[in-house]
């Protein structure tokens, strides 16, 4: 068993990096002496024109050479254009695999791996890694420090794969990877400790598997020698986690190979009962690369394996992966790109000597690029070249050949010899010599020709690919310039020299708004699976402290239906002459009894008035329709503190400049004021005023009839060119201006700032009024629901405290937990308790997120928008002084979904018990009406509606509701009103 410890000093690890860098510099300088012939630095990018073959500098052209050799030379190069049509062919591939409709067709697989972190170097711990790689089985324990991951301690053991397994029954294979873990352990830890250590399990399975969860993957199919009965449709995770589970039962059931390989085993060896393994995570080695380069809080986000076979993996945006469920956040995909071409798309650019190597293969037709570039067959690529050079009597003539035809006879390590030597000819010589053949100088010089030339290709078509993945990353981020780490193994990258130049050039000439910086990976497929597996943890520990935060805010079916039958109670209540005054929902008259039913004509005024600025409205009905004129006006902070004398008269004086610029003064025209303050109205024209709000404070008016008030100032003026006849709010002018354009719109509802509803209700169950025919709209202002306690259940600690901050504690608390105005809020203080929890912002705190009322509703609005970059969210909170991480703005967005959700929800319980009360007083088994409604959140927010609609169909299944945006309730609406009640007076006169 091996034993390493990484706790390398920094000095160390610069002397080891060094050494590294000067034995990369010999071996460039080496390839040098072949290329220097253009007096190009092989440390220079190669200088491409549009039609300079791509490969050429690590090749040499013999102008004196043969003809045949030449044209060999130049079927294994590829022109630049032709790798920017594969570059855009593998984007199109990439697509293709993620969509749902098309994956099925797709040959870059691009498969969910449900990993969507990387490290942040806060991992620590024990972890257990079982690595299943070419014929043996290899163990590592792994410790992290929470240093960064910069230091992990490693401990290994591997195990040689009995002769046979490999194709026999998949279970023995699996009860043998249990076996050697189980030794493992047991040399590992101490048989005198008595206390049971649970160990995480990350299990590196480099095969091709549809994974559906971190642990669980079907086995799709078998390669690398591999083809054990009974697993391909079968969940791995599974079938490994049995195994131990048998091993640590203690379980007798051996086949006769693992008695017998039991039986060769020293007699130390006693299964580990003291230890319980448990499987967290699956992963291909490409992922643990990827993820063992991310350290010091610097992320890697996409890994190149340039190995025997051949990969990629990188983070995509989730909501693009459309074969996982996951939509927020980035998840790591794994392309599986050695499938590319295998529907054609590299015919012309497949050599004879690839189709040999194709047709030889065990998968005939089947991952075509991987055989271009994988490292299993750039010998054997090398093979048939020299083949077909010395059928055509280009090399070695007259010599015997016969060891070329044996395959396998050329490996990847006989390529590397020859083109990474100190020696030159020499050293390629030696090599030949040494496979049995007889070359002579020009056959070396050939030789060696043709092994840079499939060298090159190999890296040039890596550095396409990892092109493609690059743009891709560039676009779907909708970013200028994509600043990426890459993390990169395999034998290709650490066998040949030039690997990494020919990587980064090319890539950078088919991609040239990325900057990728190379990191040699560190054990991938042991340290990193750790790190996979460690990440797991982290996630899974900071979900459970996750929802206890937002648990709360999380509400269920019976908690919606129970608020709806709340609600129901506190209407009844409202209704009633004797409960009105002690019910939270007030259930206030309107007298407006009908809504406009298509045949108002004529001209009519609106005033809307509910700021410090107000407006002044014509609208014109007409069969043809409505049309509009209307003006603002400003009220100066004098008279809005001043006298009611003066603010009306001021009123009336912008009107008859309004009706002067329309020439409407000599009209006589109904009139519509839309009063957006407390009101008690006790008919269609005529409401007493409770309070003042908004900053308004004129005397003489509280406990007045604001419409005698306007009325009086008219006449003071001597202004004859309007007749007041209604007044109303804008909920109710909503509803109004939306019953005009659809005959069944009799409810209205407000989502803005604040919020509010209006209905039809029959008089008969208005008990504030005399009558019992017909209808009349009811003003519920629902805003107030809860007010007596009622809600108190609902109330998370979030809300108490931006109630009891509020000029209003403990009033309107039905609106506290919907309307925009304080949505923002109870988000600030969600967060100001996930950084204390170290959640989020790694427990940083933020002045700026400590003041009142920063974090806007509009933010929740911008930042749930589908497909939003992660970096577009990053960029609201670095406005409010926020360092946010990508995983700090995945869990910002999933706050502001939690509390925008909990509001529509509870919106639509409210609303349930409208119209379910409305189709009750009807007597209708079904009850189809129309909702007209109005305010920011609802029209703004990306979701709110859908998440409002969605939940009343639950919740009111009886009730066919079509909701319908108002346009300019308070304006429109409110002209409507007198519309409808001139038309009313008309008819009785």
């Amino acid at each position: 068993m091996g034993s390493r410890s990484t706790r390398s000093t920094s000095q160390e690890r610069m002397s080891i990096g060094a050494d590294r860098a000067d034995q990369r510099r010999n071996l460039a300088a080496d390839d040098s002496r072949y290329v220097g012939r253009s007096g190009r630095s092989p440390s220079t990018a190669p200088e491409l024109g549009p039609m300079t073959v791509m490969g050429q500098s690590c090749l040499i052209y013999d102008r004196r050479g043969s003809v045949k050799t030449q044209r060999a030379l130049r079927s294994l190069s590829i022109p630049l254009e032709r790798l920017h049509i594969m570059k855009g062919h593998m984007m199109e591939d990439m697509c293709k695999g993620l969509s749902r409709q098309t994956h099925a067709q797709a040959k870059v697989k691009m498969l969910p791996t449900y990993i969507c972190s990387t490290p942040n170097g806060t991992e620590k711990g024990t972890f257990l890694v079982v690595e299943l790689c070419q014929s043996q089985v290899r163990t590592v324990l792994v410790t992290l420090y929470g240093d960064g991951n910069m230091s992990p301690n490693m401990m290994y053991k591997i195990f040689n794969i009995p002769e046979g397994m490999m194709q026999g029954e998949g279970e023995a294979l699996f009860d043998f990877i249990a076996q050697c873990m189980s030794q493992f352990l047991a040399e590992t830890f101490s048989s005198e400790s008595k206390e049971t250590i649970n160990l995480p399990l990350g299990f590196v399975f480099p095969f091709t598997c549809r994974q559906t969860q971190l642990d669980k993957a079907e086995l799709l199919s078998w390669s690398k020698g591999f083809n054990c009965s009974g697993v391909v449709g079968k969940d791995v995770v599974q079938l490994l986690q049995s195994a131990i589970n048998k091993q640590e039962g203690g379980s007798e059931k051996d086949s006769s190979w693992l008695s017998s390989w039991k039986s060769r085993k020293s007699s130390q060896f006693t299964p580990s009962q003291l230890c319980h393994v448990e499987v967290v995570a699956l992963m291909n080695d490409t992922v643990g690369t990827m993820m063992t380069c991310s350290m010091e809080g610097k992320p890697c986000e996409v890994a190149v394996v340039a190995d025997k076979g051949s990969n990629c993996c990188f983070m995509a945006e989730a909501y693009l992966v459309e074969t996982a469920d996951e939509t927020s956040g980035r998840m790591c995909v794994n392309t599986e790109w050695g499938c590319f071409g295998d529907d054609g798309i590299l015919n012309d650019i497949f050599t004879p000597y690839d189709e040999r190597v194709d047709e030889e293969s065990s998968n005939p037709g089947e991952k075509r690029f991987e055989k271009m570039v994988g490292s299993l067959y750039l010998g054997e690529i090398v093979r048939h070249a020299l083949i077909a050079l010395t059928a055509e009597k280009a090399l070695f003539t007259g010599t015997d050949t016969a060891v070329l035809k044996e395959k396998g006879a050329f490996t990847m390590q006989h390529v590397l010899d020859i083109i990474n030597n100190e020696e030159g000819i020499t050293e390629v010589r030696r090599t030949l010599e040494a496979l049995g053949l007889h070359p002579s100088e020009r056959d070396c010089g050939r030789v060696q020709q043709i092994c840079r030339a499939v060298m090159g290709r190999a890296a040039t078509l890596h550095a396409t690919g990892l092109a493609a993945i690059l743009s891709y990353m560039c676009q779907t981020r909708e970013m200028e310039t994509l600043v990426v780490n890459v993390g990169v193994d395999g034998e290709l990258y650490t066998g040949y020299p030039r690997f990494e130049e020919i990587l980064l050039s090319v890539a950078r000439l088919l991609a040239p708004e990325c900057l990728p910086t190379l990191l040699a990976s560190r054990d991938g497929s042991g340290r990193g699976a750790a790190m996979v597996t460690a990440v797991a943890l982290r996630l899974a520990a900071q979900r459970r402290e996750v929802e206890e935060v937002l648990g709360p805010l999380r509400l269920t079916r019976a908690d919606l239906e129970k608020v709806q039958a709340l609600m129901r109670e506190e209407m009844e209540r409202g209704l009633g002459k004797e409960t009105n005054p002690t019910a939270s929902v007030r259930m206030l008259p309107t007298y407006v009894c009908r809504t406009p039913d298509g045949t108002e004509r004529g001209d009519f005024l609106a005033l809307d008035l509910g700021g410090t600025n107000f407006r002044v409205l014509v609208v014109r009905v007409t069969e043809e329709g409505i049309s509009m004129a209307s003006e603002i006006y400003v009220i100066p902070a004098s008279i809005m503190q001043g006298t009611g004398e003066a603010l009306f008269d001021h009123i009336i004086d912008c009107v008859i400049d309004f009706q002067m610029k329309q020439n409407l003064v000599t009209h006589m025209l109904p009139l519509g004021f839309t009063f957006s303050f407390p009101c008690e109205q006790v008919g269609l024209d005529k409401a007493l005023l409770l309070t003042w709000t908004k900053g308004f404070s004129a005397s003489g008016c509280v406990g007045q009839d604001v419409v005698q008030l306007l009325r009086e100032a008219a006449k003071r003026k001597q202004h004859l060119g309007m007749h007041v006849v209604a007044l109303v709010n804008d909920t109710v002018g909503t509803m109004m201006a939306c019953g005009y354009d659809d005959p069944k719109c009799e409810i209205g509802l407000i989502v803005g700032t604040g919020t509010n509803a209006c209905y039809m209700e029959e008089m008969r169950n208005v008990g504030l009024v005399e009558g019992d025919q017909g209808r009349m709209c009811i003003n519920m202002e629902w805003g107030a629901f809860g007010d007596n306690g009622c809600l108190d259940h609902l109330f998370t600690d979030f809300d108490k405290v931006v109630d009891e901050t509020t000029i209003n504690p403990g009033k309107q608390r039905f609106e506290k937990l919907i309307s925009g105005m304080y949505l923002g809020e109870i988000v600030r203080q969600i967060l100001l308790v996930m950084v204390e929890k170290q959640l989020l912002f790694q427990g940083r705190p933020s002045y700026k997120l400590q003041t009142r009322n920063i974090f806007q509703t509009k933010f929740l609005s911008t930042i749930e928008l589908n497909g939003l970059a992660l970096r577009k969210i990053r960029a609201i909170l670095n406005e409010l002084e926020l360092d946010a991480s990508f995983e700090d703005s995945v869990l910002m967005r999933e706050v502001c979904q939690a509390v925008a959700l909990r509001a529509a929800q509870l919106c639509a319980a409210g609303l349930a018990a409208v119209v379910e009360k409305m189709r009750e007083n009807r007597g209708l088994e079904q009850l189809s009406v129309t909702v007209g409604v109005d305010g920011t959140l609802y029209k703004l927010h990306p979701h709110f509606s859908d998440n409002l609609q969605k939940t009343l169909k639950e919740l009111a299944p009886n009730c066919n509701v079509t909701f319908m945006l108002s346009e300019d309730g308070s304006g429109k609406g409110a002209a409507l009103v007198a519309a409808v009640a001139n038309s009313s007076a008309n008819a009785m006169e």
